[in-house]
């Protein structure tokens, strides 16, 4: 699923250069060099020996792993697909699609729902308009659409911006995803309603976004006078032959009886219900393993499959050409596609989340390899795709090569050093508050080894990295690689790592989580202890009022009434922000336009509280000018102003008041 923080989370460059980008061209197919590294690049110990790919052994190294993992993870069912030049290998569902009915998942006509993977066709609708001189893909997009995306930074976003994810906007989730089809917002409604800003020029930096492949579906609509819906049907399903895939949400009649059920962490529960998701161009296909497999034979066929063509075979070419990356050492964005290596393959796809639903997609050009899979439960998120891919290419493409580890001075080695957070984050809206616990604090040991506390692998473990090159790390025991990005004065910061559509920036010092954490709690917990002392005295009036009142020392005062009152009000919001956010976090809520009245609340709250804190600050100046006072009353009220000034300054800059709309 896009969440709110997303599955995350998920570089190289010379030393004194920032990111580098393509240039803005006219032509479909960009002349740039798509030629990945050399395998020997890939440095690392793949262990195990070499098994042939054939059909006995593969389908026993699915039959080992994917009951493992369905155990594991509280997994339903799971449909799988492997081809090689052109014929199956394996196509096979395991578990249920419907745990009730213990229906038994079918790779032929159990539909699951694709996520991310819909963005392929997205891409493949855009660029057969462009072959037939329908849109431009470096054209500002807002020649294309009746309404308008604001400007920003001086420069228009292209459909190669947003193919690339390069548009710059910032992440938003309100009415992404619904499962009530009467509140499910018609395509040109939700990209009105839900603009995000932009916090990078385009073609920059790059920030996932599902809004920019929403546009770019919409273009598609309105240039082609079809909905996106239909137009994918008559334009790539119908002659791919693919019956059982549909980017409708829900489901039209005559598919009803096909989709898989979506699980959460139990499967025992009931079922999810169809998620539909917003924008549907993004997130909305769903279909089979097999209908996928036909998707995927037209693609390593140049565009055309059983005599049917749905693209050129220079357009794909293109498609499939390095658009964007920070160095040759790393995978990169393509046209849509992104590149995913290991063990010396070179696949490139896309994988997809909802909440239930997890699935990838890979092709490898030169071995003309197929790799689909989807999981139909909520605990298949973590692990599962990792596993299978690494466990799939060590096996059957076993790799062994020690890298070559650098050494360098310590200075120069923690020039890296610091807190960084995803490009893909929100700074304008309520999410913002989330990139408190997104941060990694990257960490550079006595030995030289790097460590990055929100980087870790399949055990839990933090990665370790070092050295192979400037500004150029590897695993030490895997070959992810990292890059640090240098802007023009030579300092660090941004980080790219194998995932192309994202890359961590440098945070900055007063946003830093280790120092505004810290400062949040102790601010809370000075308001807290203000409010149960005035509950402790309030209770013992109450049922204690026969027993004398307790006597102050002389020059010691108690808070003022509006210190009190402020440092309720906080409390409450404290309270209710944090039920409200557990419940969006366990998804018993989701994040719909209906939360809007929830933030409408918070606003009044938080504008109460701000207001009170007015006087909590102005009673923690005033104690300071009496001779009179004790100096432990003096501190108690500026402890009571001081938290009230900090809780004011965070309630704005991390947009705990601001439109209620705009999440």
């Amino acid at each position: 699923m896009a969440r709110i923080r997303i599955v995350l989370i998920l570089g190289v460059i010379c030393a004194a250069i920032p990111v580098v980008a393509q240039s803005p061209r006219t032509s479909v197919a960009p002349k740039a060099d798509s030629t990945p590294p050399s395998p020997k690049t890939l440095a690392t110990v793949a262990p195990g020996v070499s098994h042939t790919l054939e059909r006995a052994d593969l389908e026993a190294f699915f039959d080992g792993i994917i009951p493992l993992q369905m155990e594991r993870s509280d997994i339903a069912g799971a449909s799988v697909l492997v081809m090689k030049d052109g014929k199956d290998l394996l196509r096979k569902g395991y578990g249920f699609s419907d745990v009730a009915k213990k229906k038994a998942v079918d790779p032929e006509t159990t539909m699951f729902r694709l996520a991310s993977i819909s963005k392929l066709f997205t891409w493949i609708s855009v660029m057969q308009l462009a072959e037939q001189g329908k849109v431009e893909i470096d054209a500002d997009v807002n020649k294309y659409l009746d309404f308008q995306i604001a400007p920003a930074f001086g420069k228009p976003i292209t459909l190669r911006n947003l193919m690339t994810h390069t548009g710059g906007f910032e992440e938003e989730i309100r009415d992404i995803l619904v499962t009530d089809p009467k509140i499910a917002m018609p395509l040109r409604e939700f990209l009105i309603e839900n603009q995000p800003r932009r916090i990078f020029p385009p073609g920059e930096v790059p920030a996932y976004s599902n809004y920019g492949v929403g546009l770019a579906g919409y273009v598609v609509q309105r240039a082609s006078g079809e909905p996106f819906e239909q137009y994918v049907v008559e334009h790539i399903f119908q002659p791919m032959g693919m019956k059982h895939s549909s980017f409708k949400q829900p489901l039209a009649d005559d598919l009803l009886p096909f989709p898989s059920e979506g699980y959460r962490n139990n499967t025992e529960k009931p079922a999810v219900g169809f998620e539909i998701f917003r924008p549907g161009p993004a997130g909305g296909v769903s279909s089979t393993a097999s209908d996928m497999g036909r998707f995927a034979q037209a693609l390593l066929n140049g565009g055309e499959w059983d005599g049917h063509r749905i693209l050129k075979t220079e357009t794909l070419n293109a498609m499939w050409t390095r658009q964007f990356g920070t160095t040759d050492a790393l995978p990169a964005m393509c046209m849509g596609f992104y590149q995913t290596w290991r063990n010396g393959l070179h696949f490139i796809g896309h994988d997809g989340d909802l909440i239930a639903f997890h699935s990838m997609f890979l092709l490898e050009p030169k071995e003309k390899l197929v790799i689909f899979i989807s999981y139909n439960s909520a605990g298949s998120a973590s692990k599962t795709r990792t596993e299978i891919l690494t466990g799939f290419a060590d096996r059957y493409y076993p790799f062994s090569q020690t890298p070559e580890f650098q050494k360098m001075s310590v200075d120069e080695l923690k020039t890296i050093v610091g807190t960084y957070q995803p490009t893909r984050r929100s700074e304008s809206t309520r999410l913002k508050m989330g990139n408190l616990i997104e941060q990694g604090e990257a960490k550079v040991d006595k030995d030289g080894v790097l460590k990055v506390d929100d980087f870790t692998d399949l055990r839990g473990h933090v990665r370790q990295w070092k050295p192979i090159g400037k500004d150029l790390w590897q695993d030490v025991s895997d070959q992810r690689r990292m890059f640090a990005i240098r802007d023009s004065s030579g300092k660090i910061v941004r980080i790219a790592m194998n995932f192309p559509g994202v890359q961590f920036e440098r945070v900055p010092w007063y946003e830093n989580g280790q120092v505004i954490l810290p400062t949040l709690f102790a601010s809370l917990v000075i308001l807290l202890a203000v409010v149960a002392a005035v509950l402790l005295r309030l209770g013992r009036a109450i049922f204690l009022s026969k027993r004398p009142p307790f006597k102050q020392q002389p020059g010691s005062v108690r808070l003022t009434l509006g210190s009190k009152l402020s440092a309720a009000a906080w409390i409450t919001l404290t309270i209710g922000t944090a039920v409200l956010m557990s419940r969006l976090e366990s998804e018993s809520m989701l994040p719909t336009h209906a939360l809007d009245k929830y933030f409408v609340v918070m606003n009044l709250i938080t504008g109460v509280a701000i207001l009170l804190s007015l006087l909590a600050i102005y009673a923690g100046l005033r104690i300071w000018w009496r001779p009179d006072i004790r100096f432990i009353s003096k501190l108690k009220f500026s402890l009571v102003g001081a938290a009230c000034v900090f809780l004011a300054w965070f309630s704005v800059h991390w947009h705990l008041i601001g439109p209620a709309h705009r999440f």
